[in-house]
């Protein structure tokens, strides 16, 4: 346990040993100095010592040319804590430039790098600062981590609100990783044609078109109807309708896939047997039982799978690394 001692001319003081050998020893020392008008500045004294041994034992400066001993008075010390704490990680892992953030960091840069990160093409600007060492890799990881868990954030905030569908199109299609890594890009088209518009094309990993199709999760939509049939749970008409409409819209991008127009609207991303994930209602209450006749629907269909608003919420949370069911702090 550290002990603040007074010294003999009523100095108050904290040390510590910061290395110990057989004939040297590093001190440092904090030293509280009081003026007339009650305030105090933090002094700090560090000094390498030799040991001189004989009938009293005590300690004198290694060197005198320089002494090894040094004081820094309050502005000194400060401004040393100030540079340890902007430079030593950056100089520990070898960036060569970098910008401190302190208090001296105003608005106008703080404006100024919005500026730069507000970049439509944000993964090529990500790319390029960690190709080019404008930010050391971890950090970008790291910011693009916690804008994931403030985008968690908002769904779960989301989900406490009866929002219209068109909210949660904008989010999907801001946060269209928290589907995996199923699909690389959002497409900018939406329309399949005349009459059926999806909520999103998007290009798939595989350079293939598939579709995301979402029904807000509030609302009179339920996902099981009221009722067993036959000792089972059975899609409620809602879902049926919905499946139905995710089913129309893969059979007429089918229909299009050899339209010259379409494929020039869907930025030449191929179209071979189109998939859908339909994502619709909420599980955060169901039983094992309703988990299984999920699975178990889910297997009925090769070109479609259906989602909730809870498995997308614990499939981001698994992505960022946190627990399943956990809520952001």
């Amino acid at each position: 346990m550290q002990e603040i001692q007074t010294s003999k001319s009523g100095k108050d003081y904290l040390s510590a040993i910061l290395r110990d050998r057989a004939t040297v020893i590093t001190r440092a020392f904090f030293w509280k100095i009081f003026h007339a008008s009650g305030d105090a500045d933090i002094a700090l004294k560090v000094g390498r010592y030799r040991k001189v041994k004989g009938r009293y034992d005590f300690e004198i400066p290694e060197t005198n040319q320089p002494k090894s001993e040094l004081t820094l008075d309050d502005e000194e010390f400060h401004k040393l804590v100030e540079f340890v704490q902007e430079n030593y990680e950056p100089f520990k892992i070898g960036v060569r430039q970098y910008v401190p953030i302190n208090s001296t960091f105003d608005q106008t840069s703080i404006e100024h790098l919005k500026a730069v990160f507000d970049n439509p093409e944000k993964q090529e600007l990500l790319e390029f600062i960690i190709e080019h060492n404008i930010i050391h890799r971890d950090l970008v990881l790291g910011l693009v981590n916690r804008q994931r868990v403030k985008a968690i954030e908002q769904f779960e905030e989301m989900l406490d609100n009866n929002l219209v569908e068109h909210k949660w199109q904008k989010w999907f299609e801001e946060n269209s990783w928290v589907l995996g890594t199923e699909f690389v890009r959002v497409l900018d088209e939406r329309e399949i044609d005349t009459e059926n518009i999806a909520d999103f094309l998007v290009e798939a990993y595989d350079g293939f078109l598939d579709i995301v199709e979402i029904k807000r999760p509030e609302g009179d939509l339920n996902f099981w109807q009221d009722k067993k049939d036959h000792k089972n749970y059975v899609p409620s008409s809602d879902l049926v309708r919905a499946i139905t409409q995710a089913s129309s819209y893969i059979y007429e991008i089918e229909r299009e896939a050899n339209s010259v127009k379409f494929l020039e609207r869907v930025d030449h991303v191929k179209t071979v047997k189109p998939r859908c994930i339909l994502i619709f209602g909420r599980s955060y209450d169901w039983d094992n039982e309703k988990n299984e006749s999920y699975r178990i629907q889910n297997s009925l269909y090769h070109n479609l799978s259906i989602l909730t608003y809870d498995h997308v919420i614990d499939r981001a949370k698994r992505i960022c690394g946190m627990v399943t069911g956990q809520k952001c702090l």
